[in-house]
């Protein structure tokens, strides 16, 4: 198959599990057929699928991300200071050791068809497997992962080897003191459960900074603050790459990262 005969093939297959979706037409140009395809995987629930399935998403998935192009995290510049990166792009990009996931408390991904969030591209460049996995963590915790902590999960169709997935704290009106330690704590949990298993390089999003409030400028020094005391007080080589996709937030980790914030 081809990717436009792997992108109908599946389509059909979803079409077919999830009958209620069952009428909707199917496009003609490849993009809108992608448009389908990605809201079909975002609305699906965490349910088994059969090994053609998986082979023929996989082999979706893993050509679009190699014509997307594959960046490798340990090429990229430094800046003043070695361990610390910044990288502007699609976090679904990058070939690092794991990249952290904004979830929400479910930690099931979005279900929001297309949605802009990073926990929609990355489950869905990640493949259906990544929401089934989640959801096996989730019974076994049998209630909602509280804001602050970290799971670990593979990157399954990613370059990524892992995905940490934590929940920001969300700000509905006055930053306070305990959504900064939240904040914090979303950053310190993600690295000491990378560094438990062997992970020499992370990429950060940008935590709690979209729908969930949290200002631009000071999530960003409280990301950069925790990052730099946690390689201190540990020691570790990590290397660690902030991960930012829109120019605003860009600008804010240059000027920290430059010793200007």
């Amino acid at each position: 198959m081809n990717q436009q005969e792997r992108c109908l093939w599946l389509i059909r297959a979803l079409m077919e599990e999830l009958p209620q979706y069952g009428d909707a037409p199917i496009p003609a140009l490849p993009d809108r057929r992608w448009r389908l395809l990605r809201s079909l995987m975002n609305v699906r629930p965490p349910l088994p699928a059969g090994d053609e399935f998986f082979r023929v998403q996989d082999a979706f998935l893993r050509e679009m991300t190699a014509e997307k192009g594959v960046v490798d995290a340990s090429a990229l510049p430094a800046g003043r200071e070695e361990q610390l990166v910044l990288w502007q792009g699609d976090i679904t990009r990058l070939r690092c050791d794991a990249i952290v996931n904004a979830a929400n408390g479910q930690m099931l991904g979005c279900f929001s068809p297309c949605h802009g969030c990073i926990d929609n591209i990355i489950h869905t460049m990640a493949g259906v497997q990544l929401r089934l996995a989640c959801a096996e963590l989730m019974e076994r915790q049998g209630r909602e992962e509280p804001a602050g902590r970290a799971k670990i999960t593979p990157g399954f169709n990613l370059p990524a080897k892992y995905v940490l997935h934590t929940v920001g704290p969300i700000v509905d009106g006055p930053l306070t003191r305990e959504h900064e330690e939240l904040l914090s704590s979303c950053y310190r949990s993600c690295l000491f459960l990378a560094k438990e298993k062997g992970c020499g390089s992370i990429a950060f999003c940008c935590i709690s900074t979209g729908v969930f409030m949290f200002p631009n400028q000071r999530a960003a020094e409280i990301a950069v603050r925790t990052v730099r005391a946690w390689l201190a007080e540990t020691g570790s080589r990590m290397r660690v790459v902030f991960n930012v996709f829109k120019d605003l937030d860009r600008d804010i980790y240059e000027r920290l990262l430059n010793g200007e914030g």
